[in-house]
């Protein structure tokens, strides 16, 4: 067994007691093995052992290694994998963006969900996105702020070629578990208000390597875990 697969597993069995710890069931949560910085043949790796949805935070390497993972993949081997963006969105990237992910996490504001919609072949099928929260009102973090959250969700569920789905945040840095968990209840609250106002959205993106037990535990749909899986990044 490789490394990755082997990691996977620990993974997986870490979910799997979140999940029954937090009385909810395992299918409820989805692994997005977040591949930025790895090379092609690491994803391979995870997609031999099971894995299907990977996400990556830099527009161009994530382009090309997209190609390059479906030129290596026989066809009936690269169906149902998908791929969500979950880097920050410069407006003068959206087409690429919407040409070749299924999901984007990171919507902020409604000129970019604009740009989206208006550059998501129709033939591809609406484009799944979440809208990120700064939920810890940091000032070096993406995201809108909770109070802007209503309006803006109301004008991105609007839009065509788009299927608003929920909300993303990445809450400032915590070990101990209860602050953890405080930080992910405040985005499970607006959640719920929105589905109050009469939004049908399904999806709160939370939880990291780190966190993700505590994410879970306030009701993570989506956890983003990359270290545990692939290993430490090394950047340039």
């Amino acid at each position: 067994m490789s490394t990755i697969a082997a990691n996977l597993q620990a993974v997986e069995a870490t979910i799997a007691a979140a999940a029954q710890a937090a009385g909810r069931r395992r299918s409820s949560i989805q692994l997005l093995a977040v591949s930025k910085t790895f090379p092609m043949e690491h994803v391979l790796e995870a997609i031999a052992a099971g894995q299907r949805a990977f996400g990556e935070n830099y527009l161009q390497e994530a382009v090309e290694k997209i190609a390059a993972v479906a030129r290596a993949q026989p066809a009936q081997a690269g169906e149902g994998i998908e791929w969500h963006f979950i880097g920050p969105i410069q407006s003068n990237k959206t087409r690429p963006i919407a040409l070749n992910f299924a999901w984007v996490h990171t919507v902020e504001r409604l000129k970019i969900a604009q740009r989206l919609s208006e550059q998501r072949p129709p033939e591809l099928g609406p484009l799944n996105v979440c809208l990120q929260v700064n939920i810890s009102g940091e000032a070096t973090k993406s995201g809108a702020m909770p109070h802007e959250l209503p309006e803006l969700a109301r004008q991105v569920a609007a839009l065509p070629n788009l299927r608003l789905r929920g909300l993303m945040a990445i809450p400032e840095a915590q070990t101990d578990p209860q602050r953890q968990r405080a930080a992910f209840a405040r985005l499970r609250v607006l959640a719920d208000k929105l589905r109050g106002n009469g939004l049908a959205i399904d999806t709160l993106s939370m939880g990291m390597s780190g966190d993700m037990a505590a994410a879970i535990a306030e009701g993570a749909t989506i956890v983003r875990v990359g270290s545990a899986i692939f290993g430490a990044r090394q950047y340039d």
